[in-house]
Formats: C-alpha cells, sequence, structure tokens
C-alpha cells in the first residue's frame, strides 16, 4: 500500500471515529432530554406503557379506514350515483318532449332515487364555496366531471341530506336532488364512536387497575421511610400483587428481627446493669466504712467515674426504642438547651426559623441536643444554637469557639470511647460516648450529625433529621 493510500485510510477511519463520537453525545443529550420530560413516578410511567401502545393501534386503525374503507366507498357511491345523473342526461337527450320528461322523472324516483326537475331557459347559478377538506364534494365532484361532459354545478353543503346537481343542457337545466346517504358513508361516525369509546373505556380500567397496584407500593415505601425515621409502622399489612406482597412480607420480617435483636440486647444490659449497680453500690458502702483519707477520696472519684461511664454506655445501647414518636416543639428543646448550658458558665445564644413542631422521640432528641451542647460547652466558652425546619429537613447547628476538630478525625470520634489526644482537651471530662450517642439518636430518627467548620472558630455539630 502506498504512502497516499495509507494517508486516505487513517483519514477515513479519523473521520469515522469523529462521526461515532457525535452519534454517542446526540443520544446522549436526547437521553437526558428525555429523561427529563418523562415522568418519574410509576404510575405515570405505567400508564404510558400502556396507553401508548393503545393510541397507536387506535390511530392506525382509523387511518386505515379512513383512508381504505371510508375513502373507497365513499367514492364507488359517489361513482354510482354520479352515473345515474349521466344516464337522466342522456334520457333527456334522446327523449326531448315534455311526455318523456316525465316518464323519466317516474323512472328516476322509482328506481334510482332521484328526484328529477327540468328548468326550461335556465342558466347554471355562479359557483359556491367549496367546503374545507371535504372528501364528499371532492370525490363526487371527481366522479361527476369523469361522466358528464356538460357544464355542471353541485351543492353538497347547503342541504344536510340532500345532494343538488344542476347540468347545463340545451336551452333548459336539469336538476337533480339525491340523498346524501347515496353517496357518502354516513355511518363512519359510528366506527368512531364505539372505536373512542372503547378505548376510553379501556384506559379507565387501566387507571383503575394500576392504581390499585401502585398503592401497595406506595404503603411499603411509606411504611419503610416511616420505620427508618424511628417511627410505628402501624397498620402495615401485605397486599397487592405476589411480589409486592413477598417484599412487604421481607420487610416486615427484617423489621421484626431487628425489633426482636434490639428487645434482647435491652434485655440483657438492663441484666448487667442491675449486677454491676449493685457491685457498686456495695463499694460504695465499703468505701464508707474505711474513713476519709487520700486514698478512699481517690477510689470514690474511680467508682463515680466508672458508674457515670457505665450509665451512658447504657444510655448509648438502650437508643430508646421504646419510645414513640411525638409532635414537639423543638425551638423550646432548643431554648431549654441554651438555659442548661448558661447554668454551666457558658455564654449561648440560640435562634429558629420555620415550623418548630415535628414529629421526634423527644427524650432521644432532648439528649442528642444535650450531649452536643455538653461537649460544645467542655471545650468552648462561647456556643451558638440555630435551627432551621423547611419541607424535609430539621437541621440543628451546635457552634463553638473551641479548638475543633481535624477534618481526618471527624468520622473516627463517633466510635464509642475514642479519645482525641490533642485536638480536645482529654481531662476535660467525659465518657467518650457524647458524639456516639447524639449520633446514633439522629440515626434512628432516619438523620445524621454531621461535623465541620463553625463560624464560632470552633467546631460545627448539625443535626440533620428528615420531617
Amino acid at each position: 500500500m502506498s504512502v497516499l493510500d495509507t494517508s486516505v485510510v487513517g483519514a477515513a477511519r479519523a473521520r469515522l471515529r469523529m462521526t461515532q463520537r457525535r452519534m454517542r453525545e446526540n443520544n446522549a443529550r436526547f437521553g437526558a432530554w428525555f429523561n427529563r420530560i418523562m415522568p418519574k413516578g410509576l404510575f405515570a410511567r405505567s400508564l404510558i406503557i400502556i396507553v401508548t401502545p393503545v393510541v397507536i393501534l387506535q390511530s392506525v386503525l382509523a387511518f386505515v379506514f379512513m383512508e381504505r374503507h371510508y375513502n373507497t366507498v365513499t367514492r364507488r357511491l359517489s361513482a354510482a350515483v354520479s352515473q345515474d345523473i349521466a344516464a337522466v342526461t342522456q334520457l333527456a337527450v334522446a327523449f326531448p318532449t315534455e311526455e318523456d320528461q316525465n316518464r323519466i322523472k317516474r323512472i328516476a324516483q322509482i328506481s334510482m332515487g332521484l328526484t328529477v326537475d327540468f328548468l326550461p331557459g335556465e342558466r347554471l347559478p355562479p359557483p359556491g364555496p367549496k367546503p374545507f377538506f371535504s372528501i364528499l364534494d371532492s370525490a363526487f365532484t371527481g366522479e361527476l366531471a369523469k361522466r358528464l361532459h356538460r357544464p355542471f354545478w353541485t351543492d353538497t353543503v347547503g342541504n344536510s341530506n340532500l345532494i343538488e346537481v344542476r347540468v347545463q343542457m340545451d336551452g333548459m337545466v336539469i336538476r337533480v336532488f339525491a340523498r346524501r346517504s347515496q353517496a357518502y358513508l354516513s355511518n363512519s361516525h359510528i366506527f368512531l364512536l364505539w372505536m373512542v369509546g372503547t378505548a376510553l373505556v379501556l384506559m379507565a380500567v387501566a387507571i383503575l387497575f394500576l392504581r390499585n397496584q401502585i398503592k401497595p407500593i406506595e404503603a411499603l415505601a411509606d411504611a419503610a421511610i416511616a420505620f427508618g425515621k424511628g417511627r410505628d409502622v402501624a397498620g402495615f399489612r401485605p397486599r397487592g400483587a405476589r411480589e409486592v406482597r413477598g417484599a412487604a412480607l421481607a420487610f416486615l420480617e427484617m423489621k421484626r428481627r431487628i425489633e426482636r435483636q434490639i428487645e434482647q440486647r435491652t434485655t440483657m444490659l438492663a441484666g448487667v446493669s442491675h449486677d454491676m449497680r449493685t457491685i457498686l453500690t456495695r463499694f460504695k458502702l465499703e468505701l464508707a466504712l474505711f474513713g476519709d483519707s487520700a486514698d478512699t477520696e481517690a477510689l470514690r472519684r474511680d467508682v463515680d467515674e466508672l458508674q457515670s461511664m457505665l450509665e451512658a454506655y447504657l444510655a448509648f445501647a438502650r437508643e430508646d426504642v421504646g419510645e414513640p414518636p411525638v409532635v414537639a416543639d423543638v425551638a423550646r428543646l432548643i431554648e431549654e438547651a441554651r438555659v442548661n448550658a448558661e447554668r454551666h458558665g457558658a455564654k449561648v445564644t440560640a435562634s429558629y426559623t420555620g415550623d418548630p413542631m415535628v414529629m421526634v422521640r423527644l427524650d432521644a432528641f432532648r439528649r442528642c441536643l444535650a450531649n452536643l451542647v455538653g461537649n460544645a460547652g467542655r471545650h468552648g466558652s462561647r456556643i451558638a444554637l440555630s435551627g432551621t425546619r423547611d419541607e424535609r429537613w430539621l437541621t440543628v447547628a451546635v457552634d463553638d469557639d473551641g479548638p475543633g476538630i481535624a477534618p481526618a478525625l471527624r468520622e473516627d470520634v463517633f466510635r464509642p470511647f475514642f479519645r482525641l489526644d490533642e485536638a480536645r482537651n482529654q481531662d476535660a471530662g467525659g465518657s467518650g460516648l457524647g458524639l456516639t450517642i447524639a449520633r446514633d439518636a439522629a440515626r434512628a430518627h432516619g438523620g445524621d450529625v454531621i461535623l465541620g467548620e463553625s463560624p464560632l472558630g470552633g467546631l460545627r455539630a448539625a443535626i440533620r433529621i428528615p420531617v
């Protein structure tokens, strides 16, 4: 292969690759546009899947009927009437006497269904306006022009039941009235009404059945959302098609397993709490008998710290699963957190915007907010509380002016008993479960706790809960 042939092949391949790339880009743009205009709901998409074939089928049937059957029959009927009129004109030429004309009238009336009048000395009227898009007028006029070699005038719109034709003869005009049904397929509207009526009935049945099939799926989604937000799933039962029932039964079984596991863990921890509290109480009594000394004071502090850690761990593990959600005033809860923080010497500001009434687990949300405020108070001197509620989310931000937490460690601090060595002061107290309990409570509502930079220079802990 020569150098010229190689360059030509290379240029052709480059053009082919460019064409393929443009086709992929056009397909991607068309797909994005199509996804934007298409409905997102399952009900609407299913309805389109059912309605679109019905509409296409009805359109094809209507086109075939109008184009083939309707036009063909109309043209044949028009041809038959035009042949009868042409025969009448030929008889009038062959038999011009008045007696013959009366006989022609009777023959046309009895045999052809035509009303014929002979108008001596008349002329054709001026042409009238032609109807817009009239199959009858175009077909009938065309058939008359083929068979009548004389001037003629037609009126297919003046009288809805009759067609008037006038033919210019020598010294007179022949006026012929024919029934419209003789030249026109008059019952076509019945076919169209049946077609449209059956399509509407099918669409109504499809909408009804689809609505009944979509409702169980929506109920399952609502139940999953409610369970994810920590709310009670009351009145939910499997309904609908077999596959939907299977998914609902699997959801209920998963819900029962989770609740059973949490109940077993809570029962076990209650027993552990009772046993350990008994031992701690015995330690306190024995320390009280030893009297006051530096050694016993240190042991008392260790016992108190152990008891506080035990209570914090039990609160973390319990998760307040049995607490039902209620509609609470979040603005009032933020104000309570502000007052409690000021009692411990912190400078706190609070604000709230939006509807304050939100469905939450009251004690769990109060403890979540208290843990974040307490954590901010241990490591900062100024705290800012702000709450916002929109159509989808409740957001409560807790800002402080403390040393903050490095971005690389912001997920690690949510681990149970994780203690920071540098960013936050380890000697400030705490069991290492405050942030863990806070995130656990937020996630029990279907939300989360997110850490970030604070406008005050320290840490921002934001609670986000779906409403």
